[in-house]
């Protein structure tokens, strides 16, 4: 059966496990190689990666296309306006037209209806590369560098401040899988979807899913004592609400204040880009406690262990 990496739940806490220790092993395997040399491995020579971009991209683009070099394939890179996909050709067939030239598929793009199709028509791996629901791959280079910087996941208290966007879902998936509490401090009118945050709740049913999700419209209350804080960017590519947005936001920003509520040794991240002066202050995203230099790194180390995992390599 065809493994697609749609969410983190797909893959389940014992493949995100699996996952994670591949990360840590691999990555330290070829400390001091040069970037373009492969995996002593080369677990994937001869495959090819397809990259479909239907949003612009800087991490997931660059990250993906060294992540297949490094394991010994190849990629392709195409956006959709160069592609029959942007004049009209369906997904489905685009999904199935693809399945025969390649042995895996990233596409990142704006709706997720359209990732579910191309992973039902799809005969090889389909990866999400960031839907507007979710951003699975963001979030396993997030939980490697947390464990990275010598924090485990059962337990920790993360705090996430703003948007509840597509990387707050992800999030929230990754608490109910690990056993972490998410701290969710949203704006009224821009909390994250309901159904995920029900559906997380639902998989740690029979412990206690108010210790592991919590909502709040309150920045202190989610930070006190947090071991994680993270945010993202509050306007979004394509969003046209940014005035009233902005002015529902402000009062989440991440600055050394609210940092100071965490605990001593908490580390802040982002997945980028980021917008200094608005979800966060210059002092706190480039200060000691930030990991955002080592998180974005982390997207080429973690996504080399979902290719495997794609391909039943590991977990």
């Amino acid at each position: 059966m065809t493994r697609h990496f749609l969410n983190l739940t797909d893959a389940g806490a014992d493949g995100i496990a699996a996952m994670l220790a591949d990360a840590l092993d691999r990555k330290a395997a070829r400390a001091g190689f040069p970037k373009g040399r492969a995996d002593a491995d080369a677990p994937f020579a001869g495959h090819t990666l397809a990259m479909v971009f239907e949003k612009n991209s800087t991490r997931t683009r660059f990250s993906f296309d060294m992540a297949i070099r490094q394991l010994g394939g190849t990629s392709i890179v195409s956006d959709a306006g160069s592609m029959q996909l942007g004049r009209g050709e369906s997904v489905a067939d685009t999904a199935r037209i693809l399945s025969g030239y390649v042995d895996a598929i990233m596409i990142r793009t704006d709706d997720h209806a359209k990732i579910e199709e191309m992973a039902h028509y799809a005969s090889v791996p389909v990866i999400n590369g960031l839907t507007d629901a979710s951003h699975p791959c963001q979030i396993m280079a997030d939980l490697l560098t947390i464990i990275e910087s010598g924090k485990a996941l059962p337990g920790l208290k993360v705090a996430w401040l703003g948007d509840g966007n597509n990387v707050l879902h992800s999030l929230v998936e990754a608490a109910s899988l690990m056993k972490f509490q998410i701290w969710a401090a949203c704006p009224k009118g821009y909390e994250a979807d309901p159904k995920v945050i029900a559906a997380a709740r639902d998989r740690v049913r029979g412990t206690d899913a108010a210790d592991f999700i919590t909502t709040t419209e309150s920045p202190s209350a989610a930070v006190e004592d947090a071991d994680i804080i993270v945010t993202d960017t509050w306007i979004s590519m394509g969003q046209t609400d940014s005035e009233t947005k902005l002015k529902a936001l402000t009062p989440y920003q991440v600055d050394a204040a609210l940092m100071a509520l965490a605990k001593p040794d908490a580390k802040f991240l982002h997945c980028l880009p980021a917008h200094r002066g608005e979800e966060v202050t210059t002092e706190v995203i480039d200060g000691p406690q930030s990991l955002i230099w080592q998180e974005a790194e982390n997207r080429l180390h973690a996504q080399k262990s979902v290719l495997r995992w794609c391909f039943g390599q590991i977990g």
